[in-house]
């Protein structure tokens, strides 16, 4: 397949922005990263978010997102990294970070299957890292394109290394990762999407984790928009020493191409 001149321009852009401000928000919301195209082609985006909080301590926040994105109609390959840094005044530099890759395969208009492999480390979570591997399948809701609606069913295997003031913790779990998104584009420049995250761990479903994130973006310019971010995450079981709850909300751009 050959690949037009300006696509590649854009991701000369995309590649060199990556790599000048490598830093994003932990958890990913693929249902946000998803594009409907009406024919085969490659599409991303990149986004940059910058925060400063003053009170008792300072806190300055930058994050990113990159994902890359090829649909044939028949099979859509998704890529998504992201890193985010905080840093705290007077202390060193806190980060976390996800990589993430997806495959759907079109079973009918309704069904898709789908496979993912995730990797990711959260210090404020004291997770030094986290693999996921799933798969199953995803239902669409809706016909329209402006609004769209989708349910996931899918089972995952989970490896985390974790660790706390005395000694490390290694799991091997089997969880569940059901998921409510929907998509809604009241107006050629206006999109809000939003993804909940229903993750129990199958022998022990007391142990869960819910995570929500809703976004709304409007459009600047042409490729360019501005985005707001929230994300609400769940830990029925979490590290020890690490709230059951945590939040974030983010301001910031996207780029986007098609």
């Amino acid at each position: 397949m050959k690949v037009q001149p300006y696509i590649k321009i854009h991701l000369l852009i995309l590649v060199v922005f990556f790599f000048t401000w490598s830093s994003a928000q932990q958890v990913i919301n693929v249902e946000s990263l998803r594009k409907v195209t009406d024919s085969s082609k490659w599409s991303g985006s990149i986004s940059l978010n910058l925060s400063l909080v003053k009170n008792t301590t300072s806190i300055f926040g930058i994050s990113n997102d990159f994902n890359l994105q090829y649909n044939n109609k028949k099979s859509l390959y998704l890529l998504v990294s992201n890193f985010n840094l905080q840093r705290l005044s007077g202390n060193a530099f806190i980060n976390n970070g996800s990589q993430h890759f997806r495959y759907n395969l079109k079973v009918s208009e309704i069904i898709k299957l789908e496979a993912f492999l995730q990797g990711q480390y959260d210090e404020v979570s004291d997770i030094t890292f986290r693999g996921l591997v799933g798969f199953g399948p995803r239902f669409k809701l809706s016909k329209s394109d402006n609004y769209r609606f989708y349910l996931g069913t899918l089972c995952m295997y989970e490896y985390e290394e974790s660790k706390t003031t005395n000694q490390n913790i290694y799991l091997r779990d089997f969880r569940g990762s059901m998921y409510f998104s929907f998509s809604m584009y009241p107006t050629p420049d206006i999109a809000i999407v939003g993804t909940t995250y229903y993750q129990p761990l199958l022998d022990t479903l007391k142990d869960y984790r819910i995570s929500s994130e809703a976004s709304v973006s409007f459009k600047i310019i042409k490729n360019l928009s501005f985005l707001t971010t929230f994300v609400y995450m769940y830990d029925a079981f979490p590290v020890i020493n690490i709230p059951k709850t945590q939040y974030q909300l983010t301001n910031g751009i996207v780029y986007t191409f098609d």
